[in-house]
């Protein structure tokens, strides 16, 4: 009996269980696919990536701007359709490794039943008379011997049982990784979806544009100048409307730093990848015009091309957003040392909301030509005083303070 209860055992540890090989190899081969599909795709976004830079140099007309902006519809499409690729994948290796999990699961059951056996063998050898143990063996080392493997073969498996709980504990942490991967890539494929209805929104604007002025530059220009000139109004009368509010303390947001950084302190990174500078701080050609009202321009003018994502140029808080005639779409964000970045024309916003904590690098927005401009951009500008108030001039919109309290971006960036 005894001689049959080892055997039993020996088989357990030998028994690792049996994976289900026809299953494992269909998942490695759908997710090798899918590594092949999102390769392409990736060489793909490459190219659009190539043909808006290349487009954008020659863009003097609204027919190229129209291309650009087919350019980036195609490829944001394509980054759509590689970001579910990536979902796909991650799906799948999800689902591969919660079946490992099972696995051990079921190995760590088999290992816990094979000490039981061995238990209760351990049990009845214990309580067998001696008389019966010499009896059944031919001589007392047989006896020994015996008594030996079934404690050897116990411990080997106790140790056996620990290394696939520890194997189960990784394979769980694996799959918590890869549900976290997945969640991020599920937020990164809802803001593309937006930013690809913000690129289709202004792509249908610039085709009845061009419709209507039948692929002539003239009326075109004509648009822009008046939009200037609106825009020198505007900032005539902001300036009047400024002062009263400073003079009032009217305040609805105010923060003020408690000292300036020395210049050439790196606080800050460009809020938008594969810009160009399109304004600089200060007193430009553009600002001497009248452009601001007779203010220099506060901050810098950069463009990636209309949709681009602009990101937090540190970490902080969002204080402030809104949307009014003047600046369009506007984030401001209050960074540790109380200096505070601010970003407007946006195109539309991420889902985020005031009082939360940004990251650098964090997407807040998408660039766009919302608000007073004369085309696609985002203004940047860094505040060591900002404040924000209610304008019972233009239909009770929120604006912040635009002719004092600015710093030169440049220099903390």
């Amino acid at each position: 009996m005894r001689k049959f209860t080892l055997s039993i055992a020996i088989l357990i540890v030998c028994g690792l269980g049996v994976t289900n090989l026809a299953y494992a190899q269909t998942d490695q081969e759908r997710i090798e696919e899918l590594r092949r599909q999102i390769e392409i795709l990736e060489q793909q976004a490459s190219q659009y990536r190539s043909n808006i830079a290349s487009e954008r140099e020659k863009a003097d007309s609204l027919k190229r701007e129209i291309s650009i902006l087919k350019n980036q519809i195609s490829g944001i499409e394509t980054q759509i359709a590689l970001t579910n690729k990536k979902i796909d994948k991650t799906k799948i290796e999800i689902g591969h490794v919660e079946s490992s999990i099972f696995d051990t699961q079921k190995k760590i059951n088999r290992k816990k039943e094979g000490i039981g056996r061995l238990l209760a063998s351990v049990q009845h050898f214990d309580h067998e008379p001696l008389v019966a143990t010499l009896i059944k063996n031919e001589s007392l080392t047989d006896f020994f011997r015996q008594a030996d493997d079934v404690a050897s073969i116990n411990r080997e498996l106790i140790e056996l049982i620990a290394a696939l709980n520890d194997e189960k504990n990784t394979l769980e942490a694996n799959e918590h990784t890869l549900e976290q991967k997945q969640q991020n890539l599920e937020t990164l494929n809802r803001q593309q979806t937006a930013q690809r209805s913000s690129l289709t929104g202004v792509k249908s604007q610039k085709d009845t544009l061009l419709q209507k002025t039948k692929g002539q530059e003239l009326a075109y220009q004509r648009q822009l100048q008046e939009v200037e000139r609106q825009r020198t109004e505007f900032f005539k009368e902001l300036r009047i409307l400024e002062s009263k509010i400073i003079g009032g303390g009217l305040y609805i947001v105010h923060v003020k730093a408690t000292s300036v950084p020395p210049r050439k302190t790196k606080l800050f990174q460009w809020p938008e990848r594969g810009y160009h500078i399109t304004q600089k701080y200060g007193n430009t050609t553009y600002a001497r015009r009248g452009n601001y009202g007779g203010a220099p321009h506060n901050g810098m003018d950069i463009a990636a091309g209309y949709g681009s994502e602009i990101l937090a140029a540190a970490d902080g808080e969002i204080i402030a957003n809104g949307s009014n005639d003047g600046w369009g779409n506007w984030i401001a964000i209050k960074h540790p040392n109380n200096l505070v970045t601010l970003y407007a024309h946006f195109s539309s916003f991420a889902p985020l909301k005031v009082g939360i904590q940004v990251k650098a690098g964090d997407v807040i927005g998408y660039e766009g030509s919302t608000g007073a401009v004369t085309g696609s951009h985002l203004h940047f500008s860094v505040y060591k005083e900002f404040f924000t108030y209610i304008s019972d001039t233009k239909k009770g919109q929120l604006y912040f303070n635009y002719f004092e309290g600015t710093l030169n971006p440049a220099d903390y960036l």
